[in-house]
């Protein structure tokens, strides 16, 4: 059961449109104030701390004083896509800008006064772990340190690719050591007790184990802003290098006693940001939450489809060029329509992403698990085991990302003796089934009708291969 719950936001700031920035020094501070809140409410020792954190982003600081250096930059950052389109020219290199490299080589590149000091690049679970260590540690694990999501790294994960860092200036020295992603690796000396710091892990691959998806076949979709499917192969080596044909990319699960489990991974672009934007820039609704109850004044979109690719297509079609899409409007069409289409067209998204993960792995997905804050709206999980017809495991708490952290600390002790432990840990908040007049088969046929005319709105961006 959980304990206790603290929260501190560090929102990002965008400078410049594609440009997403954050305070790593004010990440440090709010982090340290939330776990020591945390562990006094609690009132009794910690046995260990699992770390996890938004994949890609990155920061520098320095060594000697531990200061940060520049600003950190968000993995959805795109200042360095004109980087990414150079080096598949003149190397053949599939970089996408939300991948590290080229944001630590640019950070490299354009801060001033970095002569002579002696500098540590990190993702954001290096920099937790050396706040958390007070500077004893600059760590990082193979689900962070890959090839798939910093592309710093050889594709099996057994060393960082010297040619590709000396393409983006970027020396090793300034890199992390990379661990396990479970295993006591140093104590977090800056909270009371200095307990053992045990697990570090990516959040989507939190998610997924904090969800219990530990065996092969196993999957969940967690749907936040965006919408991130990960699904449990339970091999020990990659399926190839880059995306495969149908748009998802392998990625490492985690990594225990120097095993490396992997996994596929599919993308949506954009899931809850399109209720947001609903409520903020439409005014159709008050809050996020008012869609259930809007979309639910009505049976269907009565002919009203909506394509969520406010910043383009992922998986299965990396279409960055592709634009948010509403079709089918008539007179008749009411707010209730447009909500309800809005929360099916995520849905969609979210079928699309399980169609691709099976084509890819060619493996029987027999378990999907949801979390995030879409996993509660009632119409929306409907609308998702009816587009993906089979049934949906919403998760108890919808943020499964720490919980995941919390069960690899734990393995990591342990407190648990094996990762197929943790399945039994998780139990659903409830499943919901397909309806049986759903009409699966229309309802897919048109909208893959819809999803070809979202397509190639901007050729520019939709040429971007990435």
């Amino acid at each position: 059961a959980v304990r206790t719950f603290e929260y501190r936001s560090c929102p990002p700031t965008n400078p410049a449109p594609g440009l997403v920035e954050f305070d790593g020094a004010e990440m440090a501070t709010k982090l340290l104030d939330a776990a020591r809140t945390a562990i006094a409410s609690v009132g009794e020792p910690i046995s260990a701390v699992g770390i996890t954190n938004q994949r890609a982003s990155v920061m520098m600081w320095d060594r000697a004083t531990g200061e940060p250096v520049g600003p950190g930059l968000g993995w959805q950052d795109l200042r360095t896509v004109g980087d990414c389109i150079v080096a598949k020219i003149e190397h053949g290199w599939a970089l996408a800008p939300n991948q590290s490299v080229t944001k630590a080589g640019w950070l490299l590149a354009n801060t001033p006064g970095l002569e002579g000091r002696d500098l540590c690049i990190g993702t954001i679970d290096s920099w937790v772990a050396w706040t958390l260590s007070e500077g004893a540690l600059h760590i990082s694990d193979h689900t962070n340190a890959s090839a798939t999501t910093n592309g710093l790294r050889l594709v099996d994960g057994s060393g960082w690719n010297q040619a590709v860092c000396d393409a983006f200036g970027v020396p090793v020295s300034m890199l992390a050591t990379v661990v396990d992603s479970v295993g006591v690796c140093g104590e977090a000396t800056a909270l009371p007790g200095s307990p053992p710091i045990a697990a570090l892990l990516g959040d989507q691959q939190a998610s997924l184990i904090g969800q219990g998806c530990v065996r092969p076949g196993m999957a969940k979709i967690t749907f936040g802003s965006g919408g991130m499917l990960d699904v449990c192969t339970d091999k020990p080596t990659p399926d190839g290098a880059h995306r495969h044909a149908a748009g998802t990319y392998p990625l490492p699960l985690w990594s225990i006693d120097g095993r490396l489990t992997w996994g596929v991974e599919g993308i949506m672009l954009s899931a809850g940001t399109n209720v947001e934007w609903l409520c903020d820039d439409l005014g159709l609704i008050g809050e996020p939450d008012e869609s259930h109850d809007v979309a639910s004044r009505c049976a269907d979109t009565d002919g009203v489809v909506y394509v969520p690719a406010l910043m383009g297509l992922g998986t299965p079609r990396w279409d960055y060029g592709a634009r948010g899409t509403l079709l089918g409007l008539t007179r008749g069409s009411g707010r209730e329509h447009v909500v309800r289409a809005v929360l099916e067209g995520v849905a969609h998204r979210g079928a699309d992403l399980l169609d691709a993960a099976t084509t890819d792995t060619a493996i029987d997905i027999h378990t999907v698990r949801i979390d995030g804050g879409m996993s509660r709206n009632p119409t929306f999980v409907q609308a998702l085991a009816d587009a993906a017809d089979r049934p949906i495991e919403v998760a108890p708490v919808a943020e499964s990302t720490t919980v995941g952290a919390a069960f690899m600390a734990g393995l990591g002790v342990g407190v648990w003796n094996d990762i197929h432990d943790l399945d039994g840990l998780w139990q659903p908040s409830h499943v919901v089934e397909p309806r049986p007049d759903n009409d699966h088969t229309r309802r897919r046929e048109r909208w893959a009708r819809a999803l070809d005319r979202a397509a190639g709105w901007h050729a520019d961006l939709s040429a971007l291969d990435f």
